[in-house]
């Protein structure tokens, strides 16, 4: 028994949506919560309710699958930009868990200070408090192993630009990811 897909109407107020969805969860990922995630999961439910058509509308299984790679590659540029940056640096286990607590803490505080400075003031201080708050932790960290301010200083700085290069990165792979789920739900 064939199914007949909906009319196209529904496709394309779904792929708005969709965009609407996927632009929420990569601001999320501003916020060190999983926002490439949220967009494959996104595109996994639209791919189960609005198979891919014979029109190009919609899309399959294989792009999701595709997506699920791409945000597997955003977590580890960001993983090996963060913890890797500080850790080639010498940085402790406590260090890094204190960094990355930092970094959420101060994070979630540029967002709410930003937030009335527009989408760019937001953003601008959601990335600089992360940045601050990975060097912050870090050097709490450093300082509770009982290291001196001049290698605490070093170390944090390692965190703080791993903390920035690391989430340009996973932002440019998940901007990508969802220019491409745009496309693919209007043009593919």
């Amino acid at each position: 028994m064939s199914v007949t897909p909906p009319p196209d109407w529904v496709y394309y107020v779904c792929g708005i949506l969709l965009l609407i969805g996927n632009l929420s969860a990569w601001v999320a990922t501003l916020f060190m919560l999983p926002g490439n995630w949220l967009i494959v999961g996104f595109a996994a439910l639209s791919a189960y309710f609005l198979p891919e058509t014979e029109d190009g509308l919609g899309f399959g299984w294989m792009f999701v699958a595709i997506l699920g790679g791409l945000a597997l590659l955003g977590e580890f540029v960001e993983f090996f930009g963060s913890a890797s940056k500080a850790k080639m640096h010498g940085a402790s286990r406590r260090s890094i868990v204190l960094s990355i607590l930092g970094a959420m803490l101060l994070a979630t505080v540029g967002g709410v200070i930003g937030a009335p400075l527009g989408l760019i003031g937001g953003v601008v201080l959601i990335v600089v408090g992360g940045g601050a708050g990975a060097f912050i932790g870090t050097y709490i960290g450093e300082g509770w192993k009982g290291r001196a301010h001049q290698e605490r200083w070093a170390i944090s700085r390692a965190a703080l630009l791993g903390r920035l290069f690391g989430t340009a990165g996973k932002l440019i792979v998940g901007m990508a990811m969802v220019c491409l789920t745009t496309l693919a739900s209007f043009y593919f």
